[in-house]
């Protein structure tokens, strides 16, 4: 019996190492679910997903031409189990890094200034570079102090 891509068969764990698991097919063939396709969530250490001997479901992903199985547990989940929306698949696979901690913000001094309405192009444009000449003075002396500091 030949397996298909897109095809979702049941198959047992038979050896988990740190970048997967090795799952042995009920027809006798063996594949290998990545780590990033363990499970919905991100996944640090493949031993609290999964156990050996575990029977669990998978999606064929892909055959290559050596005849080696690409298999997915999150996709073989029902999208309400997975958490994955319908929208998202056909876009991409979501990413499985943890989202990075927020830098603090830096000060930044911008001085707001009633401006008089103008429909001239030429005035519109000098206000513009008087502001973008400002804003980049300002820049330049922040950098000039931090730079100073580490000195």
């Amino acid at each position: 019996m030949e397996i298909a891509p897109g095809a979702i068969v049941e198959g047992s764990v038979k050896s988990i190492t740190s970048f997967g698991a090795f799952v042995a097919l009920d027809n006798g063939t063996n594949g290998l679910v990545h780590i990033s396709e363990v499970a919905p969530t991100y996944v640090k250490d493949i031993h609290e997903h999964l156990t050996e001997g575990q029977k669990v479901k998978v999606k064929v992903l892909r055959v290559d031409e050596r005849g080696r199985l690409s298999l997915s547990i999150k996709q073989a989940l029902p999208a309400r189990e997975s958490g994955a929306r319908p929208a998202r698949e056909s876009a991409g696979r979501p990413s499985q890094r943890p989202a990075a901690p927020a830098r603090p913000a830096r000060p930044v001094q911008i001085e707001a200034t009633v401006k008089p309405q103008s429909d001239s192009f030429e005035d519109k444009l000098k206000q513009f570079m008087a502001d973008s000449n400002s804003k980049i003075s300002g820049v330049r002396q922040y950098e000039h102090r931090t730079r100073s500091r580490k000195r």
